[in-house]
C-alpha cells in the first residue's frame, strides 16, 4: 500500500471531483505555491496512483444506451482458463467493467450495449462464444441511482 499524506489526499479528492482543476486553482485551495503541488501530482502519476484523466459521459444525452450486468461462469475455474477468460474481456468493447468474483459466479461484467437486440447479439455471439463460458445470467438497469467514480476512503 502507498503512503499518502494530508496534502496527497487533498489534491486526489481535488482531482476526482474534477480533473480539470488546474494547478494554480489546487495550490490555492491547499494555500501552497504551484511548483510543489505539480510535483506532488507529477509523482501520484509517474507512482501509478493517478492512472489517467478522463471524461465521464452522460450515455443518456448520446444515445440512451443500456447497461446489463452479467454473471458469468466458468467450465473449468483453474488459473489458465481464468487468465483467458479475462485476456478475452478486455477486447469485449461493449464491456464497461469486469471483476474476478467469490461465490457463485465466477465473474460480474457490467455492459453497455445500445438495445435489447444488441444485448442479445452481444450475448449469445461474442460472450456465449468464449472458450469455457458455462452460463450466463443477466440482470438489466431500470434506472441508474447513483454513480460515482470517487474513492471514499480518500
Amino acid at each position: 500500500m502507498y503512503n499518502l499524506d494530508n496534502v496527497d489526499i487533498k489534491i486526489l479528492r481535488l482531482l476526482q471531483n474534477d480533473a480539470k482543476i488546474g494547478i494554480k486553482q489546487i495550490a490555492e485551495e491547499l494555500s501552497l505555491t504551484k511548483t510543489p503541488v505539480y510535483e506532488r501530482i507529477r509523482r501520484l502519476e509517474n507512482d501509478g496512483i493517478i492512472e489517467k484523466y478522463v471524461a465521464l459521459i452522460n450515455s443518456k444525452k448520446i444515445g440512451g444506451n443500456i447497461i446489463v450486468f452479467c454473471s458469468v461462469s466458468l467450465d473449468v475455474q483453474k488459473l489458465p482458463e481464468i487468465e483467458a477468460f479475462k485476456s478475452a474481456v478486455h477486447d469485449l468493447n461493449e464491456v464497461l467493467e469486469c471483476y474476478l468474483m467469490g461465490g457463485s459466479n465466477d465473474f460480474l461484467l457490467k455492459v453497455m450495449v445500445e438495445d435489447l437486440d444488441a444485448y442479445h447479439q452481444f450475448s449469445s455471439g461474442k460472450l456465449a462464444a468464449l472458450e469455457n463460458v458455462n452460463q450466463i445470467k443477466s440482470t438489466f438497469v431500470l434506472d441508474e441511482v447513483k454513480k460515482s467514480t470517487v474513492i471514499p476512503t480518500l
